[in-house]
């Protein structure tokens, strides 16, 4: 049986220091207002050191900003971590995503870009492999109880149901896709269990759920009731007083096949 994957997510915005500007990790709430939390790196040698499965490293606001992707942070942070990386923000192309993993990437997350230009995900899963494309999902609950994807951070309404572009997202070549509830984000409530049940069960690839964790019963849910093969978190492991390594035995004691730390 495939182990479960516990994976921090490492969101990060350009933040003015005099007159230049650099990338700051931040959690958000809704997508919206973020607090700076300190510098994505670092962090991101703690997740390694608290036992992590993988990392996601996501530029917020590329893709309205038409910023290059991440590569000076991720060629610093492939020289210190020692596994997995996905990087997404701003990725529009096949150079871009072969620019992401030539500095160290070791998976590329496409949201904007692969809802605008579809074919995108053929592209990249055609040159490098369906195991190197993520396909990101953001999207939102309205009143009625339908769901609709989202684009560029959040802000740009698709007429998309989650589900179904999930499905074309694996039939055009992704590897795995990344679910986040914009409602969810940052309110540590608990992931959108149903939501993430209905992609688990409409795709043969894995499935990453994210937004809401808040406790690490929500992880342990995530996987019993929303049949996810992986949860990303951000918020939760940057204010809550529990590292991923002991996450992992509250989701191993749960009984869960997830890896344990020796």
């Amino acid at each position: 049986m495939l182990k479960k994957r516990l994976i921090p997510k490492l969101q990060m915005r350009a933040a003015s220091f005099g007159k230049t500007k650099r990338m700051v990790l931040v959690t958000t709430v809704g997508f919206g207002p973020s607090t700076e939390i300190g510098d994505p790196v670092s962090q991101a040698k703690i997740y390694q050191a608290q036992a992590a499965d993988e990392l996601v490293f996501l530029d917020l606001d590329a893709s309205i900003e038409h910023r290059d992707a991440l590569t000076d942070i991720i060629a610093k942070a492939a020289e210190e971590i020692f596994m997995p990386i996905t990087v997404g923000g701003g990725v529009r192309s096949v150079e871009d995503c072969r620019r992401l993993l030539n500095h160290g990437a070791d998976k590329v997350s496409i949201n904007t870009g692969a809802m605008e230009i579809p074919e995108l995900i053929n592209q990249g899963s055609d040159m490098f492999g369906a195991q190197c494309i993520v396909v990101s999902i953001d999207y939102k609950k309205h009143p009625n109880g339908a769901y609709e994807v989202f684009t560029r951070g959040g802000k740009s309404s698709t007429g998309l149901d989650p589900v179904a572009w999930a499905v074309e997202a694996q039939h055009r070549g992704a590897g795995e896709i990344l679910l986040t509830s914009i409602d969810r984000d940052g309110t540590r409530k608990g992931l959108n269990l149903e939501l993430t049940a209905k992609v688990a069960g409409a795709v043969d690839i894995p499935v990453i759920t994210s937004g809401g964790c808040g406790l690490a019963s929500h992880f342990v849910d995530g996987f019993l009731v929303g049949k996810a093969h992986a949860v990303s978190a951000g918020t939760y492991f940057c204010f809550k007083d529990e590292n991923p390594m002991q996450t992992r035995s509250r989701i191993s004691n749960a009984g869960i096949p997830i890896r344990l730390h020796t």
